[in-house]
């Protein structure tokens, strides 16, 4: 898969981006070699010159502290043999070699970051020996150390720092430097046994005599410093070597080797007197010694610092070399780069590139505009000349035009399927529209017979299921009109005037199911334009429906309105479990951009009421969108335009209820609803007939059972003659009633028969009720006739 995607990126670069890479492969190889050669010489200069600058800044400063510490060790062991005579030169001493270590330190800290591990592991162990120095220090004031100690801590000090000397040497690329260092660390150390030879006779002075094995130790030490000096003398820098033989031809060096060869020709015991001889007393001893010893110090410091000058100078050299060679070399680069790119843009664009060009905008304009213009008029069932609407692409008969004849044949081909399919498609949209007509032709039919069956029917349990099967035909005609929807037609229903919003919002409620459920609350006085009554009907509708069937059996689905700027808002809010995040994302996306009906096809959920919603808010301007509701279910808000509001009509200019086409599930035939008093209670009830008076701020459909409640009490209770409450500004003007009003629900009327009053059981009482349940029954439906009294299957299009 990682292959064929590899191969998938190389086949889609341009031909420029070809030739232009072909051009600059060599370069840019060359170039890499360049700069790894450059990068290795620019490493070894850095780290020459890092090294180097170790050496001067650390190495150098210690040398000379070194050798101020070789002078304590030898006041050390003077000391400890004789204390009154030693203490104050020791103490001279120590204060002067302090002040060093303090210029070391300071130096030596900021170079270990810069320098190699193996460096600065080596510093730091020689900052370890000498944070040592002061508890020795105080280990030979206090006199409870052993001189064979003293010797032994002083001599490891000293072996570190020659062993960080002779690593910075051999760590430098150049072989003359590293020579030159090698050779400063070796007199290093022919200076510190010629000091430790020194150290082992003032001890000797101290006690008036060797041990055979200092003597011996003596003997060995002053035998190695002459022969590494005698070694080292054709290795030294020729500035060094001639300062050496200034030293070697001195009185205090011919002085100190005769006094060194009569100490060992006397052997252990006793030291010869004083003057007998090359022998010199102590005092003499320690001038030549300390002399010596510092002028073979400056030897060392001479050395190293010729050695390292020239490293850094090599460093620098090499460094500045590569420099200007990865300047010319990035230099031959960039003008290889700007040639190669000149000559691919020459070859590419005045041969390839225009035409390649010519032919992409030529296939874009058919791709992006002729043939998007081609099927969208084919979908609109307009007929299309292909060959005048799409002209054949030219571009020779090379290569690029081959690819164009290609393109040809495949637009030719694809439009011929757009040809193809749109036929399809009209055809098949022909007879969906042509089943879903006789669908509803069939379903206004029945619903006739239905009406001319119930107006002569008297028998009341027959004539409830007549009113069943009547709801049921008006929800298979709103399922047909569905259909016609889908079709990208509309429903013959059709109103002139505008119709209250309360009526509308009812005559939806009253086409679904589950219309018991449903409370109505705080609906404006404000009334629908004629021609978006039908739609605004079905899409209510289809969102109730859909509240309560995804909500719990018996849970109530409400419904507000509120009067907002931009029009009014219609809220219908149930108490199921509600959408998750992506449903929801996907009813609101579906909302805004209504797919097309194929694509809705291809999905195999129960979505089809949404959309059709999205397809009549899409013709209506309305805005409909989902989200949670605070009962925890699914909010279904919907906001109709200004533009489908009627402005400043009085009741005259509205069609009253009775023109609401809201054949659904029959209403109840008689209802007391309350009007409002202004505090919330109800002040009056008052015989409503179905679709003929107004209601109050808050409506509750009930379901069909209301007469079956009714039938169950077997009292004559008259209707009281109430006179209607007035409406207020909420209500709408009530039609003229063209039947009597229906019984109005009494007190006890609902209660079992074991709680009720003990009516009289007269059976003229019984004969009474019978009539006027059948003329409740009756009544209703022709209180839901009315809604359908024009919409006959011969007119689909009457205005009520």
């Amino acid at each position: 898969m990682k292959k064929e995607k590899q191969s998938g990126e190389g086949h889609h670069k341009s031909i420029r981006k070809r030739l232009t890479g072909t051009v600059l492969i060599p370069s840019i190889a060359l170039l890499a070699m360049w700069t790894g050669v450059s990068a290795y010489f620019v490493i070894e200069a850095v780290y020459v010159r890092t090294v180097a600058s170790s050496v001067q800044d650390v190495s150098i400063p210690a040398v000379t502290a070194l050798g101020s510490i070789q002078q304590e060790r030898q006041l050390s062991l003077v000391y400890l043999e004789r204390p009154q005579v030693g203490l104050r030169d020791l103490q001279a001493q120590q204060q002067e070699i302090d002040r060093s270590l303090t210029e070391l330190r300071s130096a030596m800290a900021p170079v270990k970051e810069l320098v190699p591990a193996e460096i600065a592991d080596r510093m730091n162990d020689l900052e370890s020996r000498l944070d040592r120095l002061p508890v020795i220090r105080a280990e030979i004031n206090l006199r409870t150390i052993s001189p064979g100690q003293v010797n032994d801590f002083y001599n490891q000090l000293i072996d570190t720092a020659a062993g960080l000397f002779d690593a910075q040497a051999r760590m430098v690329p150049d072989v003359t430097a590293t020579q030159g260092g090698i050779a400063a660390t070796e007199i290093f150390r022919a200076a510190d046994q010629m000091s430790r030879a020194a150290s082992l006779a003032s001890s000797a002075y101290a006690q008036d005599g060797f041990s055979t094995q200092d003597h011996l130790r003596f003997a060995q030490l002053v035998g190695s410093y002459r022969a590494a000096l005698t070694k080292l003398a054709p290795f030294m820098r020729p500035e060094v070597g001639e300062h050496y033989q200034e030293i070697t031809a001195s009185d205090a060096w011919k002085r100190l080797s005769a006094a060194e060869d009569a100490l060992i020709t006397s052997g252990p015991g006793s030291l010869p007197d004083p003057g007998v001889g090359a022998v010199v007393n102590e005092t003499q001893w320690r001038e030549l010694t300390s002399h010596v010893s510092t002028e073979l110090t400056n030897l060392t410091v001479e050395q190293a610092d010729r050695a390292s000058s020239q490293a850094l100078a090599d460093g620098n050299d090499n460094l500045r070399t590569v420099v200007i060679g990865s300047a010319l070399a990035l230099l031959a680069a960039i003008a290889s780069i700007i040639v190669a790119v000149r000559v691919s843009r020459t070859l590419v664009d005045r041969t390839l590139m225009t035409r390649l060009e010519r032919l992409r905008n030529d296939s874009l304009e058919l791709a992006r505009t002729r043939l998007p213009s081609i099927v969208s008029r084919l979908k609109g069932g307009e007929s299309v000349d292909l060959k005048a609407e799409l002209p054949r692409l030219d571009h020779g008969r090379d290569e690029i035009g081959q690819v164009a004849e290609a393109f040809n044949i495949a637009q030719h081909t694809a439009v011929s399927a757009a040809v193809s399919e749109a036929k399809a498609r009209s055809g098949v949209n022909n007879v969906f529209l042509g089943i879903a007509h006789r669908n509803q032709g069939l379903v206004h039919r029945q619903l006739q017979i239905l009406d001319r069956m119930e107006s002569r029917e008297e028998n009341p349990n027959q004539l409830e299921g007549l009113y069943q099967l009547d709801h049921l035909a008006t929800r298979a005609r709103r399922t047909t009109e569905n259909l016609i929807i889908l079709g990208g037609k509309q429903p013959g229903r059709r109103w002139r005037k505008p119709v209250w919003l309360m009526d509308v919002l009812r005559a939806a409620v009253s086409e679904t199911e589950h219309f018991s459920r449903v409370e109505v609350e705080n609906v404006p006085k404000i009334a629908i334009v004629g021609s978006a009554v039908a739609d605004t009907i079905h899409l209510v509708a289809e969102l109730v429906d859909n509240a309560t069937s995804f909500s719990p059996p018996g849970s109530p689905v409400h419904m507000t309105s509120t009067l907002v700027a931009r029009g009014v808002v219609v809220d219908v809010a149930d108490q199921g479990l509600g959408m998750s995040d992506e449903v929801q994302e996907w009813a609101n996306k579906m909302m805004a951009e209504p797919p097309e009906f194929d694509a809705m096809a291809l999905r195999a959920d129960s979505s089809l009421g949404l959309f059709v919603v999205a397809r009549l808010a899409a013709r209506l301007g309305v805005k409909v969108m989902f989200d949670s509701s605070r009962y925890g279910g699914t909010r279904a808000t919907v906001l109709i335009p200004t533009e489908n509001l009627a402005r400043e009509v009085g009741d005259d200019d509205v069609d009253g209820a009775g023109g609401v086409q809201a054949t659904g599930e029959p209403e109840r035939p008689a209802e007391p609803v309350g009007a409002s008093d202004g505090n919330g209670g109800r002040s009056t009830q008052t015989v409503v007939e179905s679709r003929a008076e107004p209601i109050a701020s808050r409506t509750v459909m009930s379901s069909e059972s209301e007469a079956r409640r009714q039938e169950e009490d077997t009292r004559v209770i008259p209707a009281p003659t109430i006179p209607a409450a007035q409406p207020d500004s909420s209500e709408l003007p009530a039609r003229p009633r063209r039947r009597a009003p229906l019984p109005q629900r009494q007190p006890q009327q609902n209660l079992v028969a074991q709680l009720r009053d003990d009516p009289e059981g007269d059976p003229a009482d019984i004969e009474a009720f019978t009539g006027r349940t059948r003329s409740t029954l009756s009544a209703f439906h022709k209180g839901t006739r009315r809604g359908r009294d024009a919409d006959g299957p011969e007119d689909q299009t009457s205005n009520h």
